[in-house]
């Protein structure tokens, strides 16, 4: 059967996270999905990681990598996007473990016109390093009342992990926040993402999905945001690579953007 969504997972070196999230997929209620993993230029850990987890899940796996040469997400997403197979993109991060109905939630909101913009819920180091493949397959890893037994602290957030439904509908119509594009956790059409002609390449960690979410918008593309809907758990990791420098470029990015309205990226996935 033909799969009308594509899951890219961006990562880097993080082949425990990794396995993690990918068991993840293997519990989705909807099932006729791909997984292409953005690789930027992970050692052979992550390869190895991918070739073991292949022979369990029931999804076929699609491995995009390049060399490392620093901070490159934005050029592997590009590729990631040209090397999928269906016309519907969901994009997360490989340190972010969906809930059961993930996919299946972004199947259900999908709308020409619109992207998605989903939730999601950040677990401490300790969690993070705690949960098993195990606890991912019996559904624990989002079970409020065994992660408060593991030190999650009482709070209006927690409510993205159990609604669903009225209750989650109710909440995204009643708490909205400005919807964008979140590399976590959002969807859209393909076609659009070729129109605006993907990420742009220049910028590296610091508000790189905004600006693509901004081009989209600027093309015409409404944002809905469904961040009680469908939600992933964000597990802990250091970030050696955030540079002062780095965050500045990009918003000086992101202000041309705005201002110029732009929707094109002429550094993207087509190239002058």
């Amino acid at each position: 059967m033909k799969k009308d969504i594509s899951v890219i997972i961006s990562t880097y070196n993080s082949p425990e996270w990794l396995k993690k999230v990918l068991y993840g997929y293997n519990t989705q209620t909807y099932r006729n999905f791909e997984v292409v993993i953005a690789d930027d230029g992970s050692d052979e850990r992550t390869q190895k990681c991918i070739e073991e987890i292949q022979k369990e899940v029931f999804y076929p796996i699609i491995h995009v990598w390049h060399e490392d040469n620093g901070f490159q997400k934005t050029i592997i997403l590009n590729k990631a996007i040209l090397a999928t197979n269906t016309d519907y993109i969901l994009m997360t991060d490989g340190d972010c473990i969906p809930r059961e109905d993930f996919v299946e939630q972004h199947i259900k909101h999908r709308e020409e016109g619109y992207f998605l913009s989903g939730g999601y819920y950040k677990l401490p180091m300790n969690l993070s390093e705690q949960i098993t493949k195990e606890d991912i397959y019996s559904g624990k890893s989002f079970d409020l009342e065994w992660l408060k037994k593991n030190g999650i602290k009482q709070s209006f957030k927690n409510n993205k992990l159990i609604t669903n439904g009225l209750k989650s509908w109710l909440l995204n119509y009643t708490t909205p926040t400005n919807p964008s594009w979140n590399g976590h956790n959002s969807s859209g059409w393909k076609s659009d993402f070729l129109a605006v002609n993907g990420f742009d390449e220049r910028m590296q960690y610091g508000g790189e999905d905004r600006e693509f979410g901004e081009r989209l918008i600027n093309l015409g593309i409404q944002a809905k945001q469904i961040r009680y809907s469908t939600v992933c758990i964000h597990l802990d990791h250091t970030r050696g690579y955030v540079k002062p420098e780095m965050i500045e470029r990009n918003q000086s990015i992101r202000r041309e953007t705005k201002l110029q309205k732009r929707t094109w990226a002429d550094f993207g996935i087509e190239k002058k």
